[in-house]
């Protein structure tokens, strides 16, 4: 990573060539706008290609090198020599039969998005109940990530049992003032810090939502990693709702696609819902294959990645402690996943050039981008979210000390509090 130039979040200098930003001859002249896109590269570029780092995302790596791994997987695993999928056949069914025995569920349907996969099961319960309203998390994907999708597209209604950022408690959703027909429960519920209830307040949950007739489904785009916290198997957690949908990249590190589970009626009206929605796509197999990678490679690694993210939380914190830096927070304290998030009281320009400085002087991506909170959150303040996978177990409690040392003495030299 030596050699390499950082870019300047503010000012977007610094193409992705690598050549030195030249600076306007006259402080007068104008200056040209930011170029996001080619930041964004960059930094992808080298975090991506770092020497050691907590955790490989999907964004990781090269069109080629990505293809070539699949498809050497793909002839391990004995998929080599079969034949293309059509219209959802082959390869994606037998995609579909995996998810449906993995989650304990009746069938499961693969779709190109978990916005429409969400957007279809929560439709064809509406029929079921006669009641478009969905009661979630005001956190949740579809309300925060999605542009209003539910009632612009499918014509339902939500409401929030709660807005506290955590998931609601059984009282909350036996008590909610207005009816409702399903409640969907977002496992883990990622805007809030990827927190999770305990085994006993979920079932607690569930049972408030059956007390007011009310289906339940689960948004388990990570419901992968949440066996962990749990203490049970996938199939009894997948086993409280009526429906399930799950994710293949965020957890499992496939390219793309979901799958939604439940009974073999609603996902055989799910299918209807899929063609109407777009969703039959002609061809899927390199989707459906890395996903069977990630149920084969991925799946049986995470409960020691959700182990190992504890490990880190509390070597952060004892760094961060050690440091003097002052407020500083690790959440949740505990990560209930292997994803958690780090806040510290300065500019997310500042976080993320001293984290992209750090890479490129060392190899080592510790942090990656950092955030402002947003509307309503508090000024000054930035956050990141840490996800340790892989390459993430061979960090020492100690490398990570090291490493945070060599982060804050880079926001001394430059970063400035928000």
């Amino acid at each position: 990573m030596n050699g390499m130039h950082p870019v300047n979040p503010v000012d977007g200098t610094d193409p992705v060539d690598g050549t030195d930003p030249v600076a306007p001859a006259d402080p007068t002249d104008p200056v040209e706008p930011p170029d996001e896109e080619a930041a964004r590269l960059y930094r992808a570029k080298v975090w991506g290609e770092a020497a050691r780092k907590m955790g490989q995302t999907s964004v990781d790596g090269t069109v080629g090198t990505r293809l070539r791994e699949l498809a050497d997987w793909a002839d391990t695993a004995g998929y080599g020599g079969a034949p293309l999928d059509t219209y959802g056949n082959g390869t994606v069914e037998v995609l579909e039969r995996r998810v449906a025995e993995e989650l304990g569920m009746p069938a499961a349907v693969f779709f190109p998005t978990g916005t429409m996969a969400q957007q279809v099961a929560l439709r064809c319960w509406a029929g079921r109940t006669g009641s478009p309203v969905v009661a979630l998390h005001p956190l949740g994907h579809p309300e925060v990530h999605e542009n209003g999708a539910f009632g612009a597209v499918s014509g339902l209604r939500t409401v929030h049992p709660t807005d506290a950022p955590r998931l609601p408690t059984a009282e909350e959703v036996r008590d909610h003032p207005e009816p409702y027909g399903t409640l969907m429960l977002e496992l883990p519920l990622r805007d809030a810090g990827f927190v999770l209830p305990t085994w006993e307040e979920l079932t607690e949950v569930v049972e408030a939502a059956r007390e007011r007739d009310a289906v339940v489904h689960f948004d388990g785009a990570r419901l992968w990693e949440c066996a962990t916290r749990f203490g049970r198997p996938l199939a009894e957690i997948a086993g409280l709702a009526d429906s399930v949908y799950v994710s293949f990249y965020k957890s499992l590190g496939g390219m793309s696609g979901a799958a939604l589970a439940g009974p073999e009626d609603v996902m055989e009206e799910a299918r209807v819902w899929r063609h109407r929605y777009g969703g039959m796509v002609f061809q899927q197999y390199p989707a459906a294959l890395s996903a069977l990678r990630g149920l084969d490679v991925e799946l049986p690694l995470l409960p020691s990645y959700v182990a190992h993210a504890r490990v880190v939380a509390d070597a952060l914190r004892e760094a961060f402690t050690e440091a003097g830096t002052g407020w500083f927070r690790i959440h949740p304290e505990t990560p209930h996943t292997h994803q958690f998030q780090v806040w510290l009281p300065y500019a997310p320009e500042a976080l993320t050039a001293a984290a992209l400085a750090q890479t490129e002087d060392t190899g080592t991506a510790l942090f990656r981008r950092w955030f402002a909170p947003g509307a309503g959150g508090p000024p000054g303040v930035s956050f990141t979210e840490v996800t340790v996978t892989e390459p993430g177990l061979e960090w020492t409690a100690e490398d990570v000390r090291t490493a945070v040392r060599d982060f804050l003495g880079r926001l001394g030299q430059g970063g400035a509090p928000g």
